[in-house]
Protein backbone atom coordinates (compact mmCIF):
# COMPACT_ATOMS: atom_id res chain seq x y z
CA UNK A 1 0.00 0.00 0.00
CA UNK A 2 1.11 3.67 -1.01
CA UNK A 3 0.73 6.86 0.90
CA UNK A 4 -2.75 6.97 -0.16
CA UNK A 5 -3.46 3.49 1.34
CA UNK A 6 -4.26 3.08 -2.46
CA UNK A 7 -2.38 -0.40 -4.52
CA UNK A 8 0.30 0.85 -7.03
CA UNK A 9 -1.91 1.06 -10.28
CA UNK A 10 -4.69 2.83 -8.52
CA UNK A 11 -2.32 5.37 -6.55
CA UNK A 12 -0.57 5.54 -10.72
CA UNK A 13 -3.74 6.55 -11.80
CA UNK A 14 -4.51 8.97 -9.00
CA UNK A 15 -1.08 10.74 -9.85
CA UNK A 16 -2.22 10.96 -14.20
CA UNK A 17 -5.29 12.71 -12.45
CA UNK A 18 -3.64 15.46 -10.48
CA UNK A 19 -0.91 15.98 -13.15
CA UNK A 20 -4.40 16.88 -15.23
CA UNK A 21 -5.85 18.65 -12.81
CA UNK A 22 -2.52 20.95 -12.41
CA UNK A 23 -2.31 21.55 -16.13
CA UNK A 24 -5.93 22.81 -15.91
CA UNK A 25 -5.05 24.77 -12.51
CA UNK A 26 -2.28 26.64 -14.27
CA UNK A 27 -3.96 27.75 -16.95
CA UNK A 28 -7.20 28.93 -15.09
CA UNK A 29 -4.49 30.82 -13.19
CA UNK A 30 -2.51 31.88 -16.25
CA UNK A 31 -5.87 33.25 -17.56
CA UNK A 32 -6.64 35.39 -14.27
CA UNK A 33 -2.69 37.06 -14.45
CA UNK A 34 -4.07 37.96 -18.08
CA UNK A 35 -6.71 39.66 -17.31
CA UNK A 36 -4.89 41.89 -14.67
CA UNK A 37 -2.36 42.09 -17.36
CA UNK A 38 -4.99 43.49 -19.66
CA UNK A 39 -5.92 45.87 -17.41
CA UNK A 40 -3.03 47.20 -16.73
CA UNK A 41 -2.02 47.73 -20.49
CA UNK A 42 -5.25 48.84 -21.96
CA UNK A 43 -6.49 51.11 -19.01
CA UNK A 44 -3.34 52.15 -16.35
CA UNK A 45 -1.38 54.39 -18.93
CA UNK A 46 -2.22 58.10 -16.98
CA UNK A 47 -0.52 58.88 -13.75
CA UNK A 48 -3.83 60.07 -11.70
CA UNK A 49 -7.40 58.52 -11.66
CA UNK A 50 -10.36 59.67 -10.15
CA UNK A 51 -11.97 57.00 -7.51
CA UNK A 52 -14.94 56.58 -9.81
CA UNK A 53 -12.79 55.71 -12.65
CA UNK A 54 -10.73 52.92 -10.26
CA UNK A 55 -13.84 51.76 -9.26
CA UNK A 56 -15.25 51.00 -12.76
CA UNK A 57 -12.01 49.89 -13.57
CA UNK A 58 -11.84 46.76 -10.39
CA UNK A 59 -15.85 46.56 -11.49
CA UNK A 60 -14.76 45.34 -15.00
CA UNK A 61 -11.78 42.95 -13.54
CA UNK A 62 -14.08 41.69 -10.94
CA UNK A 63 -16.36 40.94 -13.93
CA UNK A 64 -13.96 39.57 -16.22
CA UNK A 65 -12.13 37.63 -13.33
CA UNK A 66 -15.77 36.31 -11.78
CA UNK A 67 -16.56 34.83 -15.36
CA UNK A 68 -13.29 33.04 -16.38
CA UNK A 69 -13.55 31.17 -12.21
CA UNK A 70 -16.63 30.28 -12.63
CA UNK A 71 -16.70 29.12 -15.88
CA UNK A 72 -13.17 27.10 -14.88
CA UNK A 73 -15.18 25.82 -11.58
CA UNK A 74 -17.60 24.21 -13.79
CA UNK A 75 -15.25 22.24 -16.24
CA UNK A 76 -14.12 21.11 -13.16
CA UNK A 77 -17.23 19.26 -11.63
CA UNK A 78 -18.52 18.14 -15.19
CA UNK A 79 -14.55 16.70 -15.64
CA UNK A 80 -14.83 14.92 -12.07
CA UNK A 81 -18.46 13.40 -13.25
CA UNK A 82 -16.82 11.97 -16.66
CA UNK A 83 -14.01 10.42 -14.13
CA UNK A 84 -16.93 9.11 -11.40
CA UNK A 85 -19.04 8.11 -15.32
CA UNK A 86 -15.61 5.86 -16.36
CA UNK A 87 -15.51 4.12 -12.55
CA UNK A 88 -18.60 3.35 -12.68
CA UNK A 89 -19.10 2.30 -15.87
CA UNK A 90 -16.53 -0.17 -14.92
CA UNK A 91 -18.00 -1.13 -12.03
CA UNK A 92 -21.11 -2.13 -14.04
CA UNK A 93 -19.90 -4.24 -16.28
CA UNK A 94 -19.12 -6.50 -12.95
CA UNK A 95 -22.02 -6.04 -11.48
CA UNK A 96 -20.59 -3.78 -8.87
CA UNK A 97 -21.93 -0.89 -6.66
CA UNK A 98 -19.79 2.01 -5.42
CA UNK A 99 -20.54 4.46 -3.12
CA UNK A 100 -19.44 7.77 -2.13
CA UNK A 101 -19.06 10.00 0.64
CA UNK A 102 -19.52 13.23 0.09
CA UNK A 103 -19.10 14.60 3.76
CA UNK A 104 -15.22 13.19 3.09
CA UNK A 105 -14.44 15.48 0.70
CA UNK A 106 -14.15 18.17 3.64
CA UNK A 107 -12.73 16.33 5.53
CA UNK A 108 -9.11 18.96 6.36
CA UNK A 109 -6.89 16.11 7.62
CA UNK A 110 -7.44 14.06 4.67
CA UNK A 111 -7.29 16.86 2.31
CA UNK A 112 -4.07 18.27 4.13
CA UNK A 113 -2.58 14.57 3.39
CA UNK A 114 -3.26 14.89 -0.28
CA UNK A 115 -1.52 17.96 -0.45
CA UNK A 116 1.01 16.84 1.19
CA UNK A 117 1.13 13.76 -1.38
CA UNK A 118 0.81 15.67 -4.05
CA UNK A 119 3.66 17.97 -3.00
CA UNK A 120 6.04 15.16 -2.62
CA UNK A 121 5.11 13.76 -5.90
CA UNK A 122 5.55 16.91 -8.07
CA UNK A 123 7.66 19.67 -6.30
CA UNK A 124 10.18 17.69 -4.50
CA UNK A 125 11.21 14.61 -6.33
CA UNK A 126 10.63 16.12 -10.05
CA UNK A 127 9.69 12.52 -10.83
CA UNK A 128 8.80 12.05 -14.91
CA UNK A 129 5.75 10.10 -15.91
CA UNK A 130 5.74 6.80 -16.89
CA UNK A 131 3.78 4.55 -18.90
CA UNK A 132 1.44 3.53 -16.78
CA UNK A 133 0.32 7.16 -15.68
CA UNK A 134 -0.41 8.71 -19.59
CA UNK A 135 -2.86 6.03 -20.20
CA UNK A 136 -5.69 7.75 -21.75
CA UNK A 137 -8.16 5.47 -20.43
CA UNK A 138 -9.20 3.07 -17.61
CA UNK A 139 -8.10 -0.40 -17.87
CA UNK A 140 -10.32 -3.36 -17.01
CA UNK A 141 -10.18 -5.06 -13.69
CA UNK A 142 -7.42 -8.11 -13.64
CA UNK A 143 -8.11 -11.45 -13.93
CA UNK A 144 -7.33 -12.00 -9.74
CA UNK A 145 -10.20 -9.62 -9.03
CA UNK A 146 -12.65 -11.38 -11.23
CA UNK A 147 -11.73 -14.59 -10.18
CA UNK A 148 -14.57 -15.19 -7.48
CA UNK A 149 -17.05 -13.51 -9.72
CA UNK A 150 -16.06 -15.99 -12.63
CA UNK A 151 -15.80 -19.38 -9.85
CA UNK A 152 -19.93 -18.07 -9.02
CA UNK A 153 -21.28 -17.56 -12.58
CA UNK A 154 -20.32 -21.00 -13.20
CA UNK A 155 -21.61 -22.22 -9.58
CA UNK A 156 -25.03 -21.09 -10.63
CA UNK A 157 -24.97 -21.90 -14.22
CA UNK A 158 -24.35 -25.42 -12.84
CA UNK A 159 -27.14 -25.66 -10.42
CA UNK A 160 -29.52 -24.10 -12.95
CA UNK A 161 -28.42 -26.72 -15.25
CA UNK A 162 -29.51 -29.38 -12.18
CA UNK A 163 -32.28 -27.55 -11.44
CA UNK A 164 -33.41 -27.62 -15.05
CA UNK A 165 -32.75 -31.68 -15.13
CA UNK A 166 -34.53 -32.10 -11.90
CA UNK A 167 -37.87 -30.02 -13.43
CA UNK A 168 -37.66 -32.43 -16.20
CA UNK A 169 -37.58 -35.37 -14.21
CA UNK A 170 -40.64 -34.33 -12.24
CA UNK A 171 -42.69 -32.91 -15.20
CA UNK A 172 -42.09 -37.06 -16.91
CA UNK A 173 -43.27 -38.05 -13.67
CA UNK A 174 -46.46 -35.88 -13.53
CA UNK A 175 -47.09 -36.99 -16.70
CA UNK A 176 -46.49 -40.66 -16.03
CA UNK A 177 -48.97 -40.26 -12.65
CA UNK A 178 -51.51 -38.11 -15.20
CA UNK A 179 -51.95 -40.80 -17.25
CA UNK A 180 -52.29 -43.50 -14.71
CA UNK A 181 -55.10 -41.45 -13.55
CA UNK A 182 -56.85 -41.69 -16.42
CA UNK A 183 -56.22 -45.32 -17.08
CA UNK A 184 -57.97 -45.94 -13.37
CA UNK A 185 -61.06 -43.70 -13.99
CA UNK A 186 -61.56 -45.56 -17.39
CA UNK A 187 -61.67 -48.76 -15.41
CA UNK A 188 -64.06 -47.34 -12.59
CA UNK A 189 -66.31 -45.70 -15.26
CA UNK A 190 -66.53 -49.60 -16.87
CA UNK A 191 -67.13 -50.93 -13.29
CA UNK A 192 -69.86 -48.37 -12.92
CA UNK A 193 -71.63 -49.56 -16.44
CA UNK A 194 -71.40 -53.35 -15.16
CA UNK A 195 -72.83 -52.52 -11.65
CA UNK A 196 -75.84 -50.24 -13.86
CA UNK A 197 -76.36 -52.72 -16.18
CA UNK A 198 -76.82 -55.54 -13.38
CA UNK A 199 -79.43 -52.69 -11.75
CA UNK A 200 -81.08 -52.48 -14.96
CA UNK A 201 -81.81 -56.28 -14.96
CA UNK A 202 -82.94 -56.24 -11.66
CA UNK A 203 -85.71 -53.02 -12.88
CA UNK A 204 -86.49 -55.36 -15.80
CA UNK A 205 -87.41 -58.37 -13.20
CA UNK A 206 -89.54 -55.88 -10.98
CA UNK A 207 -91.13 -54.87 -14.58
CA UNK A 208 -92.22 -58.59 -15.77
CA UNK A 209 -93.44 -58.84 -12.36
CA UNK A 210 -95.53 -56.30 -12.41
CA UNK A 211 -96.88 -56.46 -15.39
CA UNK A 212 -97.85 -60.39 -14.65
CA UNK A 213 -99.81 -58.90 -11.84
CA UNK A 214 -101.09 -56.49 -13.88
CA UNK A 215 -102.36 -59.31 -16.12
CA UNK A 216 -103.79 -61.35 -12.98
CA UNK A 217 -105.64 -58.22 -11.59
CA UNK A 218 -107.60 -58.30 -15.40
CA UNK A 219 -107.98 -62.02 -15.23
CA UNK A 220 -109.60 -61.24 -11.54
CA UNK A 221 -111.87 -58.93 -12.85
CA UNK A 222 -112.87 -60.98 -15.84
CA UNK A 223 -113.72 -63.64 -13.31
CA UNK A 224 -115.52 -61.68 -11.09
CA UNK A 225 -117.57 -60.23 -13.76
CA UNK A 226 -118.44 -63.54 -15.07
CA UNK A 227 -119.09 -64.82 -11.99
CA UNK A 228 -120.62 -63.27 -8.62
CA UNK A 229 -120.08 -66.34 -6.88
CA UNK A 230 -116.48 -66.69 -6.74
CA UNK A 231 -115.87 -63.14 -6.39
CA UNK A 232 -115.00 -63.61 -2.84
CA UNK A 233 -112.43 -66.61 -3.50
CA UNK A 234 -111.32 -64.20 -6.30
CA UNK A 235 -111.13 -60.94 -3.67
CA UNK A 236 -109.08 -62.87 -1.65
CA UNK A 237 -106.74 -64.31 -4.36
CA UNK A 238 -106.55 -60.55 -5.43
CA UNK A 239 -104.76 -60.00 -1.43
CA UNK A 240 -103.02 -62.71 -1.57
CA UNK A 241 -101.13 -62.51 -4.90
CA UNK A 242 -100.19 -58.83 -3.60
CA UNK A 243 -98.93 -59.78 -0.37
CA UNK A 244 -97.01 -62.09 -2.93
CA UNK A 245 -96.16 -58.83 -4.87
CA UNK A 246 -94.86 -56.88 -1.62
CA UNK A 247 -93.03 -60.21 -0.86
CA UNK A 248 -91.27 -60.49 -3.95
CA UNK A 249 -90.40 -56.87 -4.39
CA UNK A 250 -88.60 -57.28 -0.59
CA UNK A 251 -87.11 -59.83 -1.77
CA UNK A 252 -85.34 -58.20 -4.98
CA UNK A 253 -84.56 -55.32 -2.73
CA UNK A 254 -82.57 -57.50 -0.35
CA UNK A 255 -80.88 -59.15 -3.27
CA UNK A 256 -79.86 -56.09 -4.87
CA UNK A 257 -78.59 -54.63 -1.37
CA UNK A 258 -76.49 -57.94 -0.88
CA UNK A 259 -75.48 -57.95 -4.46
CA UNK A 260 -74.22 -54.29 -4.18
CA UNK A 261 -72.47 -54.93 -0.84
CA UNK A 262 -71.02 -58.36 -1.87
CA UNK A 263 -69.35 -56.66 -4.79
CA UNK A 264 -67.87 -53.94 -2.69
CA UNK A 265 -66.18 -56.73 -0.70
CA UNK A 266 -64.46 -58.03 -3.64
CA UNK A 267 -60.94 -58.02 -4.09
CA UNK A 268 -61.00 -56.20 -6.96
CA UNK A 269 -63.03 -53.60 -6.40
CA UNK A 270 -61.09 -53.15 -3.35
CA UNK A 271 -57.57 -53.08 -5.00
CA UNK A 272 -58.88 -50.32 -7.18
CA UNK A 273 -60.23 -47.93 -4.70
CA UNK A 274 -56.71 -48.32 -3.07
CA UNK A 275 -54.85 -47.60 -6.01
CA UNK A 276 -57.00 -44.43 -6.16
CA UNK A 277 -56.89 -43.16 -3.10
CA UNK A 278 -52.60 -43.84 -3.75
CA UNK A 279 -52.69 -42.46 -7.30
CA UNK A 280 -54.93 -39.35 -6.20
CA UNK A 281 -52.19 -38.33 -2.89
CA UNK A 282 -49.33 -39.02 -5.53
CA UNK A 283 -50.12 -36.48 -7.65
CA UNK A 284 -51.34 -34.10 -5.04
CA UNK A 285 -47.45 -34.06 -3.82
CA UNK A 286 -46.19 -34.17 -7.51
CA UNK A 287 -48.64 -31.08 -8.23
CA UNK A 288 -47.55 -29.51 -4.75
CA UNK A 289 -43.83 -30.07 -5.79
CA UNK A 290 -44.56 -28.35 -9.32
CA UNK A 291 -45.66 -25.20 -7.22
CA UNK A 292 -42.56 -25.03 -5.29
Amino acid sequence: QAELGLNEHHQNEVINYMRFARFKRGLCLKTVDSCFQDLKESRLVEETFTVDEVIDMLDGLQTVVHSEVESELINTTYTNVLLLRQLFSQAQKWYLKLQTDVSELENRELLEQVAEFEKSEFTSSNKKPSADLIKPKLTPLNEGGSELLNKTVAYLQEENEKLKTRLKTIETQATAALDEKSKLEKSLKDLQMIQGDQKNNANQDITELENKVAALKCQFEKTLNDSTANQKFLEENLVTTKHDLLKVQDQLSTAEKELEKKFQQTAAYRNMKEILTKKNEQIKDLRKKLSK
